[in-house]
């Protein structure tokens, strides 16, 4: 390690430790974390004081990062809720979404307003899963059916998004890219099968694993890393996202432990929230430019307003047909909720907008504006939904 990569991961620390300290002492936590994260690395990085570089090494670290937070993500989502009512509603309403999304930015390209419109499409689409996590939990809502509503809806709005990217930006064209993504999903079968083959319960190497769970070993973590390092290399192999790869890890880790493993989890926890997932969204502000983002604050203030249209509006309406745990409809407040939750926006819009600038169909100001807005959702739109009054109970 060279002296510029440890003194930007010193920058990169401070600013991961500095986070949630602030957002500790803010007046009801009414900033996230997340944040307060993008903001610190927008401080250290190249368009502001110029404190951190991302490296080669630091890019390896925020790989990791995303691809651990989007594991995570995947890890919460149950097969069966995708697969029922609620599941197949969110699928529906992302495809009303990317049709609005394409008819609004197809009208807006017409008037030369925007470039890179497949790209710009996605982005207006998709749901920060990830992100949305912690804050679900640290508020109590993961396990209540507007947590799990916003589950189905952030699944899929991660999840086809990053399908999307596959298939439209990809240089293979749309045929071939479906063929490759096909491909790539029956090796995800193929690996997610064998675990169960060979770790059921009763095995020696079940036992195994169980007896180094907790001693230097750790088995089981490194067995976690082991399956999402190998699929995000399958993603690199097929040139596809990382964050599919990562994604599929996550379901087929909630498919070797149906019933979840507290012990796992916390240390996953640890290794993500605790270190990687910092990196990653540090790193993030450290791609906005902030002068870009300042020359332009109409277009800011535009995409920030489409991405509640478009990605918003359909949520709102779709979930009036969602039951609450009671059995009733979701009263306005709550749609408002799972509607509002739903629109916050980030890790998708980071990975679409560096596909379209490396293809050169996207300059790095208008990434940065779409970054912002991103992040503007974050900051705006949790807090809001949070202030709103709900009446529905846990999910037992």
């Amino acid at each position: 390690m060279d002296a510029a990569v440890a003194t930007s991961l010193f920058w990169i620390s401070v600013a991961a430790v500095l986070g949630p300290v602030i957002a500790a002492v803010m007046p009801r936590r009414l900033v996230p974390e997340v944040v307060l994260l993008l903001v610190a690395g927008v401080l250290i990085g190249p368009y502001a004081f110029e404190l951190a570089s991302v490296d080669s090494e630091i890019g390896l670290l925020r790989e990791l990062g995303l691809g651990l937070l989007f594991l995570l993500a995947g890890y919460e989502i149950e097969v069966k809720e995708l697969t029922g009512r609620g599941g197949r509603r969110a699928l529906v309403t992302w495809l009303v979404c990317f049709a609005l999304a394409l008819a609004t930015v197809g009208a807006l390209a017409a008037w030369g307003v925007v470039h890179a419109g497949i790209a710009v499409a996605i982005a207006l689409t998709s749901t920060s899963l990830g992100t949305l996590l912690p804050i679900l939990t640290d508020r109590g809502l993961l396990n209540t059916p507007i947590g799990r509503s916003v589950l189905n809806h952030g699944a899929m709005g991660e999840l086809l998004p990053v399908i999307a990217m596959a298939i439209l930006l990809g240089a293979r064209g749309a045929a071939v890219s479906l063929v490759v993504l096909a491909v790539f999903a029956a090796v995800a079968v193929l690996v997610a099968w064998l675990p169960r083959r060979i770790v059921h319960e009763g095995s020696r190497f079940h036992h195994f694993v169980r007896r180094t769970s907790d001693t230097t070993a750790q088995t089981p973590v490194r067995l976690t890393m082991l399956l999402l390092v190998g699929l995000i290399a399958l993603a690199v192999v097929f040139d596809l996202d990382v964050i599919l790869g990562a994604f599929a890890a996550g379901f087929i880790l909630r498919r070797l432990v149906p019933a979840g493993n507290e012990t796992l989890e916390s240390k996953l926890d640890g290794l993500a929230y605790g270190f990687l997932i910092p990196i990653f969204f540090v790193t993030s502000g450290m791609t906005i430019d902030v002068g870009a983002v300042a020359d332009a604050p109409g277009a800011l203030a535009a995409f920030f307003v489409l991405l509640v249209v478009v990605r918003g509006v359909p949520v709102f309406v779709a979930t009036r047909m969602d039951r609450s745990g009671d059995g009733r409809s979701f009263g306005t407040s709550e749609q408002f909720q799972i509607a509002l939750y739903s629109t916050t926006a980030l890790p998708i819009i980071v990975a679409v907008t560096g596909v379209a600038v490396a293809a050169g169909e996207m300059s790095n100001a208008s990434a940065s504006i779409l970054v912002a807005a991103g992040a503007a959702t974050i900051l705006i739109l949790p807090p809001t939904a949070s202030a709103l009054p709900t009446r529905v109970t846990s999910r037992s």
